[in-house]
Formats: structure tokens, sequence, C-alpha cells
């Protein structure tokens, strides 16, 4: 498969009809390339070589179709992860294909969850140090790094970069701070007890799931407080709009 065949092939899915997103999660299946440079703009799809990107590629793609997808639907998956069907996880899995889906798994854990697990873990040091200012002193220089995977965070980006062959630097771009977070995952999961690891990983899912659900209530709207009308008949019911959830 050429790399330009996904790329007609979703051209001509939206020609014949399909929904835009429906068309994009079918074209992921076709892709084959984890990397690309497009004006001058680096795309990483693939994540440490296992996970799967699948929101930078969907912005690849939708590029290719701009004029057929509204602009909130655009912005609203790819800043807030919010498609506009709701599909089930077998659905979204067949569309994609099941290889690319074993890989969304890899970077859903591997990026989201470790990204949440540290986020959590920062809060903890947090609320520890305002509920004992008096003991706080024992914890100087402890920190979200130094807890979850027991090393300084400039210890551990020294030995990824060194491992990958990169320059030393502290100033990553989005898409290498993602290949890190990644390997971050990968030392936790290696290095630590099967028990330790799955403590943690849960404690990841949780604050995710915590984090999704403050989004979905920020994006319902206000109920409107309706005048009492002179007779029932007369009263309508309002329609909530149901939110898709992401995938």
């Amino acid at each position: 498969m050429s790399e330009s065949e996904p790329l007609r092939y979703l051209e001509d899915a939206i020609a014949a009809g399909d929904h835009w997103y429906l068309a994009v999660l079918k074209t992921m299946a076709r892709w084959r390339q984890a990397d690309e440079t497009l004006d001058g703009r680096r795309y990483r799809y693939l994540i440490g070589g296992e996970a799967f990107d699948w929101l930078v590629l969907a912005e690849r793609l939708i590029d290719t179709i701009d004029a057929d997808v509204p602009e909130a639907e655009r912005l609203a998956l790819l800043f807030h992860g919010r498609p506009p069907l709701e599909l089930e996880e077998e659905e979204f899995q067949a569309l994609i294909g099941t290889p690319k889906y074993q890989a969304f798994l890899n970077f859903l854990y591997g990026v989201l969850v470790e990204e949440a697990l540290q986020q959590a873990v920062e809060e903890e040091l947090a609320k520890e140090h305002q509920g004992n200012v008096w003991a706080s002193a024992h914890a100087e220089g402890t920190t979200a790094f130094s807890r979850i995977y027991g090393r300084s965070q400039a210890e551990l980006l020294s030995e990824f970069q060194q491992e990958r062959g990169l320059a030393e630097t502290d100033r990553l771009e989005l898409g290498e701070l993602k290949e890190f977070t990644y390997w971050l995952f990968k030392y936790r999961v290696k290095s630590q007890e099967g028990e330790r690891v799955a403590s943690d990983t849960r404690k990841g899912l949780a604050t995710l799931s915590r984090i999704e659900a403050a989004f979905r209530k920020r994006q319902q709207p206000e109920p409107i407080e309706m005048a009492e009308e002179p007779t029932p008949r007369r009263r309508t019911r309002a329609s909530a709009r149901p939110l898709a959830r992401k995938t």
C-alpha cells in the first residue's frame, strides 16, 4: 500500500457519504507510517514503537478533509478527546483494526495513565506538606518522580536520552515528552514488584477518571429554571443532550 492510498481512501469514503469521524477511523486501519514530517512539522503516530497516539493521526487526516469537518467537532476531538459520535469499545476496535487498538491501549496506559499517576502523586505530596507543616522538613527533596520511580527526574531523563542516543537537554517537545513518559511507564513496570505496579496503575486510572468526570461536568449545560405555567398542559419537557464518551 502506497503512502497516499489511505488518503485517497479517506477522500473517497467522504465522497460516498460516510460520516467524517467514521471515515477517519477506517483510514487509521489502513495507515502504515509510524511518523512523518509535513510542512516542517514532525508527526509521531507511534510512541516508543508500540503506543498509538491516535489523536495525532486524527489531526493529520482531518487536515486532509478540512472542509468536511465542522470546526466545533474538530476542536472537541483534537483538544478535548470528545468524538462527535458515541461508539462502543468493540465498534472503535473494529474500525481502527485490532493491531491499532492494541497499540492504542499501550498509549492509554503507558502515556495517559502514567501522566495521571504523576499528577496524583504530586497532589499527595502537596496535601502532606499542607497537613504536616511542622514535620515537612523531612520531605525536602521528595518529588513525584522520586516517590514513583525511586530516582530524580533529571537522572531518569539523562538515562532515557543516553539510551536513545539523544542530545541531553531538559527542554522537550511534546512528542519527545510522550516518548519519555512511555519510557517511564516501562521503567516502572520493569523495576518494581507486581503489586506496586498494579497499585500505582489503579491510582493513575482513578485520577484520569476523575479528571474526565470533572471535564464532562463542566461541559454540561446549566439547568434552566422555568416559570410556573398556569396549567400542566402547557408545560414542556426539556430534553438532555447526550455527550459522546471518550474512547
